[in-house]
């Protein structure tokens, strides 16, 4: 195939009707097929997920980012976009649920059609047109017409059934809609990704295989018109943006242990980077493969994942159980997330009922439910200075898990975070303590106040390193 490259910087943003229509297909489609044309192309995520730019990450052999309209502000938005964007072709952004879904019902608050707007990028509409026809371009209509703030690139629809199918879709939308119609993805069940709880399968389990990859730029290829795409969406960098970000000065030199392996995959890049400019030297752990902590570490950062998915290889890596046990009873920093707070429980009780002994650093069991036990955006608030400031530092995030403290006996036990959010219960509390240790279901973005990955840093500094 002919090698491309962009007169200009592209991008755009791939957005839906509502979850489930297949936008995650078709931004991965795109991503394949530009990559396979000779564009570099820099991926990011709107919202709070972890799943997706892991996907984008693997596709494109670039770090996938988030961006996100409620966690973090509009200057490090666009801070972030621009930055990474100066060495890349191609920015394709994936958006998060329909396109207007965000935080609230009345604004656009976190939602993508937000993020389009702060970025100045069009945004290319998927619509699901599985038994659908004239009424496809109702739909559309009111999409184009609902924010006049926001620019249509194209429509795409997903599921056709056959060329006659789309042939009637494309004559509605041409007769009411103004929007161009840019083609329609075939109902193919080879496209669809396999998935379990939270999500779709990660890519660190390889739920995306490069004949996947290969099938999906094929298909985009032979169903979307990609060339009238990039010339619509054209992508100029701000003079301001050019130039280099000053470098924070350290708050100490560490070394970071931070687990990272299939049941540990769930991370801010923005949390590893802060932590990287503020000083840390991060080491890379599976707690699923090795026997025992990295030696010469001033703290742990566990992130969040599937632990219960892994349970069972979990609970069966003994030696590393008691280091992560011993190192925190010796008073290392141990900051964890969801995941990370499962691992440092007394045990995990899977959706089969079994119970896995955990590393039992802190007094309560966690087991797996049905159905979701929390979902949605999250305020701290630091209701006392510790690991990760004075009292009274805020910090935004996300909350997302199917599991719950089972049991617990309280002793030594103590909250750190004063928790808000719109489905949240006035007065509650979070974020677990016991002496350096530090865990929470809430995943932070250090983003949303670069003082917390400083401090945390500075505080580990402070402690005695493991040996």
């Amino acid at each position: 195939m002919e090698q491309r490259q962009p007169v200009k910087k592209t991008g755009v943003v791939i957005a839906a009707t509502h979850s489930g229509s297949g936008k995650t297909t078709l931004a991965l489609g795109i991503m394949a097929a530009l990559k396979r044309r000779g564009f570099s192309v820099q991926p990011f995520k709107v919202g709070p997920d972890f799943i997706d730019p892991g996907h984008h990450t693997h596709v494109t052999g670039r770090q996938s980012r988030n961006l996100d309209g409620w966690m973090l502000s509009r200057p490090y938005n666009q801070r972030l976009f621009f930055r990474l964007m100066q060495n890349a072709d191609c920015a394709v952004v994936e958006g998060v649920m329909g396109l207007f879904d965000g935080f609230n019902a009345v604004s656009d608050t976190g939602s993508t059609a937000e993020m389009a707007k702060w970025l100045d990028l069009p945004v290319l509409l998927m619509v699901d047109a599985s038994s659908m026809a004239r009424s496809a371009a109702a739909v559309v209509r009111g999409f184009e017409t609902f924010d006049d703030g926001l620019t249509l690139a194209g429509v795409v629809f997903n599921r056709v059934g056959s060329d006659a199918h789309l042939a009637i879709l494309k004559e509605a939308v041409s007769h009411y809609c103004t929007v161009p119609c840019l083609g329609g993805l075939p109902r193919d069940e080879s496209l669809i990704m396999p998935e379990r709880h939270l999500g779709l399968v990660t890519s660190e389990e390889g739920g995306l295989s490069q004949e996947r990859i290969a099938r999906l730029a094929e298909v985009v290829e032979g169903h979307l018109d990609l060339d009238r795409l990039l010339k619509t969406c054209a992508l100029d960098i701000p003079e301001a943006e050019t130039a280099q970000t000053t470098q924070p000065t350290p708050a100490a030199r560490v070394r970071i242990a931070v687990a990272r392996d299939a049941a540990f995959c769930f991370y801010y890049p923005d949390n590893l980077e802060l932590l990287e400019r503020f000083g840390a030297e991060l080491i890379f752990f599976s707690p699923l493969r090795d026997e025992r902590l990295p030696e010469g570490c001033h703290g742990i950062y566990l992130g969040g994942g599937y632990p219960e998915v892994f349970a069972e290889t979990l609970s069966e890596n003994c030696s590393m159980l008691h280091s992560v046990r011993e190192a925190g009873g010796k008073g290392c920093p141990i900051y964890a997330e969801c995941g990370g707070l499962m691992f440092l429980s007394a045990g995990i009780t899977t959706f089969k009922g079994i119970h896995y002994p955990m590393a039992r650093l802190f007094p309560f069991a966690t087991r797996m439910l049905p159905r979701f036990r929390a979902l949605g955006y999250r305020e701290i608030r630091l209701k006392q200075g510790g690991p990760l400031g004075q009292k009274g530092a805020v910090a935004r995030g996300h909350e997302f898990h199917y599991s719950e403290i089972a049991e617990t006996d309280g002793n030594g036990l103590e909250t750190y975070y004063a928790v808000k959010g719109r489905r949240v219960p006035p007065g509650r509390s979070g974020g677990y303590r016991i002496d350096n240790s530090l865990a929470s279901y809430i995943h932070l973005h250090f983003g949303s106040n670069p003082e917390i990955a400083r401090n945390w840093i500075a505080f580990c500094a402070h402690q005695n390193i493991l040996t």
